[in-house]
């Protein structure tokens, strides 16, 4: 499918408005440190009130010194459009999440677990009284939750309550793990009256509620559901059907072959927009499919598109609207239902979207976007006129903060493929000096490094640009964002011509006269430390040093220690390992290394499920044994990935500290 361009140049106040924000007022500090990274507060979620005039947000919060330790906390804000001066509804050390309008707008409701119940629930405010109302009384946390359209009744999911029986066993010391007795019990889909607080069971027993959607007469919700609770089943094995809002039997809507994402009805109700994958080995749900309710016949209506698709929604009954990630750029974009050409409404520019929630008349929206010099902030826009602007300003210190020039650049591959990335240059850069390099690969495979900010703890971009590195974030074929051909490019090849459009990307750079080529070095996390880790022992020759956290080293033993051994085998693999042993083995970090093994920092969250932290032992163990310079580090408590700010703090400072001795240092080029 071809996408008709559109001009989405704003109004020049709104061009003058972008310059500035990479301008700081007043010049204080050159570049950002680790300190001020783990310090960072940012806009996650957003919701729009109906009628446009009010506009709820949530704030992602660091813990501070004193704080017990753990994630970020998560404070809701409520901000009018007339006054621009938010306000406070929830603070630290208190959370929210997912605020919600009701539909007439009368309510903001959110999950939280507040003094009042023991669990997660349903609490409302409203625009006039900010005190806390329980809305929902689940035995068990909510998970997630939407208003019927009437405004009646509150569905929501909650895991199934664990038996008397069983608890009283657990009591008695009989809690082993049996794998297959359903340990991990179901999450099922209730719906409680607002007036009377009846609650009833809308779905079956044995069957795990993923998603849900209301359809606009209150009648019944399109669910996608799996008969297992495991993460794997809820990526890979999804099924879409319609149920009762009395409950009942699922009816089943449409076939889909892989992964699923968000879905919307029609405002008549007859039939639903979802976002899916084409294939079972479709990297992403980033597909609209439209399909009749009665007929249950889905057709793909971005056949083609060269994006990746992440949020779709109706804006009358024959025309959709979406959001996406086009490149490194991000989009909402108009379609119609039946047939036409997509047509972008706003962004494609220098602000990056990570979610939008329009008003009742889908015309206004508000979003979570950031740029190159800020991070997620909250804006409004409207549609019609193709404009959006700023709206909270909640790291005002960085105004004093000087960052280093961020660009979206391309090159080719050797096969000729156009490959992206985003470049930080060097902050003070000075023509005709070359620089060290600093590779930041995505994980994933199919993840996506977008021109919007990219500085946090595991990927400290502008702190190592500040120190003298250019950081190159490549968007290898696998990555999402370029369509489902692009993101299936890498199948049964991982670590072959993806990794050679990392070099690539490497040698273009040099070309500039930007890069030095012998003083580069990669760090990553998840499937970016498999590249990192790859990049050591496959490439010691073009890489002076590496950094994996939680990344894989061993595909053989990984596949059998993960919680996602379909998702990564029959999606990104494209084939078990035992099919071709050889070529998981041989794709293998740990098959290569020997005495020309780069030096490599290894990092683990002890209670990882993803990557077991025995790939990090792995790696670490067999390095010592080959006398290759290593370091390992395991953080208690963090699950794939860093939470808690003291151990991100710690982890940045290493890769400072590893590449400034190991890529900084090594022997220039010859000029």
């Amino acid at each position: 499918m071809r996408t008709k361009r559109f001009a989405t140049c704003p109004p020049r106040a709104i061009v003058l408005a972008a310059v500035v924000l990479f301008v700081p007022s007043v010049v204080v500090s050159q570049g950002i440190s680790p300190e001020q990274v783990v310090s960072i507060e940012q806009v996650s979620s957003v919701a729009m009130r109906p009628d446009g005039g009010h506009v709820a947000y949530t704030l992602s919060k660091p813990r501070g010194s004193g704080d017990p330790r753990g994630g970020n906390y998560s404070e809701l804000w409520l901000v009018a459009q007339e006054s621009n001066s938010p306000q406070r509804i929830i603070a630290a050390p208190q959370s929210a999440f997912g605020p919600t309008w009701s539909p007439d707008g009368s309510m903001l409701a959110f999950r939280a677990n507040l003094d009042q119940h023991e669990n997660t629930q349903v609490y409302a405010v409203t625009v006039e009284d900010h005190t806390p109302r329980l809305l929902t009384r689940s035995p068990t946390a909510v998970s997630s939750f939407q208003f019927a359209p009437d405004g009646r009744s509150i569905a929501y999911t909650t895991r199934d309550p664990m038996s008397e029986a069983e608890r009283t066993r657990r009591a008695q010391g009989h809690d082993q793990w049996v794998a297959g007795e359903d340990f991990w019990r179901h999450v099922r889909l209730w719906i409680e009256d607002l007036t009377t607080g009846d609650r009833r069971a809308v779905t079956p027993e044995g069957r795990t509620v993923w998603a849900f959607a209301w359809a606009p007469g209150s009648d019944r919700l399109a669910v996608q559901t799996t008969s297992s609770p495991d993460i794997d089943h809820g990526y890979m094995f999804r099924q879409l059907a319609t149920v009762s809002a009395t409950g009942g039997a699922l009816r089943p809507l449409t076939e889909t072959p892989g992964k699923l994402g968000g879905m919307a009805w029609s405002p008549d109700g007859k039939r639903l927009a979802f976002i899916g994958a084409i294939s079972q080995n479709d990297p992403l749900a980033q597909s609209i499919f439209v399909a009749p309710v009665a007929s249950g016949i889905a057709v793909n209506r971005t056949l083609d598109y060269e994006g990746s698709v992440t949020w779709v929604g109706w804006q009358d009954g024959r025309t959709l609207l979406f959001l996406a990630t086009e490149g490194t750029a991000t989009a909402i974009n108009r379609l119609r239902a039946d047939q036409g050409e997509i047509e972008r409404l706003v962004g494609g520019g220098v602000e990056v979207f990570t979610s939008v929630s329009f008003d009742g008349r889908m015309r206004n929206f508000a979003a979570v976007t950031s740029t190159a010099a800020h991070p997620s902030e909250l804006y409004v826009g409207d549609v019609r006129r193709g404009r959006m602007e700023r709206v909270t300003r909640h790291n005002p210190w960085l105004d004093n903060v000087q960052l280093a020039r961020q660009e979206a650049i391309e090159w080719w591959a050797e096969d000729g493929t156009r490959i992206e990335g985003v470049l930080v240059r060097p902050l003070n850069e000075e023509p005709g000096m070359r620089y060290p390099l600093a590779i930041l690969p995505h994980g994933g495979p199919e993840g996506i490094s977008r021109d919007g900010w990219n500085t946090r703890g595991l990927y400290p971009a502008q702190v190592l640009a500040a120190r003298g590195y250019a950081v190159l974030m490549p968007n290898y074929r696998g990555s999402g964002g370029r369509g489902v051909a692009f993101s299936k490019a890498d199948h049964r090849d991982l670590g072959g011509k993806e990794f050679e459009d990392v070099i690539a990307g490497i040698d273009y750079l040099a070309d500039q006269g930007l890069v030095d080529p012998d003083r580069v070095g990669s760090s990553g996390t998840s499937y970016g430390g498999y590249f990192s880790a790859w990049a050591a022992t496959r490439y010691p020759d073009r890489f002076a040093a590496g950094i994996s956290f939680a990344g894989i080293s061993n595909w053989v033993s990984f596949t059998g220690t993960t919680d996602i051994p379909y998702e990564m085998s029959l999606v990104h693999w494209d084939m078990w390992w035992f099919d071709d042993p050889g070529l998981a083995w041989d794709r293998s970090p740990m098959a290569r290394i020997d005495e020309r093994t780069s030096p490599l920092l290894v990092g683990h969250g002890a209670a990882d499920a993803r990557v077991h932290p025995e790939q990090s032992l792995e790696l670490y163990t067999t390095l010592k044994i080959n006398k290759i310079a290593t370091e390992l580090v395991i953080y208690p408590r963090e699950p794939h990935g860093l939470r808690e700010p003291a151990h991100l703090l710690d982890f940045m400072r290493r890769i400072i500290g590893w590449f400034d001795e190991h890529v900084k240092a090594a022997v220039p080029a010859t000029m």
